[in-house]
C-alpha cells in the first residue's frame, strides 16, 4: 500500500499537513452508495477537502495528517478500479480546507461533451522529464486548458491561454480557433496541460474525437512537473493555482506567495492588494466592475461573520496562520520589488538604444 510521504526535517516536507490530489476514471455502477462510507472514513480520520463522485469515477483533493490520509487512501483504493489510483502529494503549514465535502456529480470534471471516455482514447502521456523537449520543438502548439483566473498565477512559457471562465467553454473555444491553431505549426502537434492532469484526460480525448491524432498531455499535470523538475531547468513561469487555502504552490510544491479574493476566487498580487478596488473578502481589481452593490454588501456581511467566527475560535486554520500570512506578504513585496527593478532596467536599456540611434 502506498502511503503519504514521510516528513523530512528543515524542508517543505517538514510541514505538518499532507495534501493529496487524486483522480481516477473508472465506472462506478452505484456511485451514490459510495458517498456516505467515504465521508465517514474522512471524518473519522480528521481529513478535510473535497471529493467528487460520478458514474465515471472519482476526483478531488484532501488534507490531513499522514496517518489520516493513508487511511482514506486505503479506503479509496478498495473502490472498484481504484487499486492503482495515482496520488500527488504535497505539504501545507496549516489545514488548507475548512471542512470535508463529498459531492455527487454528473462528471468528475465538467466538460459537457457527451460520449467522451478518457479510458479508451486519450492523448499520449508525456512524463515531466520529457516535457521540456516537447515544448522546445517549434512544431508544438502548447495549450493551457485551465481557467483564466488560474493562468494569471502562472503558466508554461509560450503557452496559449484560451481565457475560458470554465472548462465547459473549452470545446467551443477549440472549435472556433482550430484552423488558426493548426496553421501555427508545420504539423498539427498539440500539447496540453492542467493542474493535476484530469482536465487533459478529457481535453485530449475531445481533440482526438475532433479528428486530430498527434495530441499530447503532461502526465501528472503541473503539480508533478513542479515536484520533479529542478527549478533551474524549468520552463514554468510564476506559481500554480490550487483549489485550497494555500492559493498557489511553487517549485518543489512549496506553498506560494499569492492571496485569494474571496469574492471571485482570483489570485492576488501585491499590486492587486494595494489597489483602491480591493476590499478584503468583498472585491478586487479583477471583479469590482462585475459585482453589484447588493452583491458587495452580501460579501461584506459574509466577511464580517467570518471574522466574528474566527474571533470566537469557530474556524481555525492553524496556529501558524499569522506567520504564513506574514511570509506571503513579504514574498509578494519582494516579487513586486523584483518586477520594478526589471521594468526600470528594461526602460534604461530602451533609452540607451534610442540614444545610440540618435547619435
Amino acid at each position: 500500500m502506498k502511503t503519504a510521504p514521510a516528513p523530512q526535517a528543515e524542508t517543505t516536507q517538514d510541514l505538518p499537513f499532507c495534501v493529496a490530489a487524486l483522480y481516477r476514471f473508472t465506472p462506478f455502477e452505484n456511485f451514490e452508495a459510495l458517498r456516505a462510507p467515504l465521508r465517514a472514513v474522512c471524518e473519522a480520520n480528521g481529513v478535510k477537502g473535497i471529493l467528487l463522485l460520478a458514474h465515471e469515477g472519482i476526483n478531488g483533493t484532501i488534507a490531513g495528517t499522514d496517518d489520516g490520509i493513508a487511511a482514506v487512501l486505503a479506503h479509496i483504493r478498495a473502490l472498484p478500479g481504484c487499486a492503482d489510483i495515482e496520488v500527488k502529494f504535497s505539504r501545507a503549514p496549516t489545514m488548507p480546507f475548512l471542512r470535508m465535502k463529498v459531492r455527487l456529480k454528473k462528471e468528475i470534471v465538467t466538460m459537457g461533451v457527451p460520449g467522451l471516455d478518457p479510458r479508451s482514447d486519450v492523448g499520449t502521456y508525456v512524463p515531466p522529464a520529457e516535457w521540456n523537449a516537447l515544448l522546445e520543438d517549434p512544431n508544438t502548439i502548447l495549450i493551457d486548458t485551465r481557467n483564466d483566473y488560474e493562468v494569471v498565477a502562472g503558466t508554461f512559457k509560450g503557452a496559449i491561454d484560451p481565457r475560458t471562465k470554465s472548462f465547459r467553454e473549452f470545446p467551443d473555444w477549440f472549435r472556433q480557433n482550430r484552423a488558426e491553431l493548426i496553421a501555427e505549426g508545420r504539423t498539427p502537434r498539440i500539447a496540453m496541460f492542467c493542474t493535476g492532469g484530469i482536465r487533459c484526460e478529457k481535453a485530449t480525448a475531445f481533440v482526438k474525437a475532433e479528428g486530430l491524432d498527434d495530441v499530447y498531455h503532461l502526465q501528472g499535470g503541473i503539480l508533478k512537473y513542479l515536484e520533479t523538475v529542478p527549478e533551474e531547468k524549468s520552463l514554468w513561469e510564476g506559481e500554480c493555482f490550487v483549489f485550497d487555502q494555500r492559493v498557489t504552490v511553487k517549485h518543489g510544491l512549496e506553498p506560494g506567495s499569492l492571496t485569494l479574493c474571496h469574492a471571485c476566487r482570483a489570485p492576488l498580487t501585491e499590486e492587486d492588494l494595494a489597489s483602491p478596488l480591493y476590499e478584503e473578502g468583498i472585491s478586487c481589481p479583477h471583479c469590482h466592475a462585475e459585482r453589484t452593490d447588493k452583491q458587495r454588501a452580501r460579501y461584506a456581511e459574509r466577511e464580517r461573520q467570518s471574522v466574528l467566527a474566527e474571533e470566537r475560535g469557530e474556524v481555525h486554520l492553524g496556529a501558524k496562520m499569522d506567520e504564513v500570512r506574514a511570509r506571503k506578504h513579504q514574498e509578494r513585496r519582494a516579487e513586486a520589488a523584483r518586477q520594478k527593478i526589471l521594468r526600470e532596467a528594461e526602460e534604461q536599456r530602451v533609452q540607451e538604444v534610442l540614444s545610440r540611434l540618435q547619435d
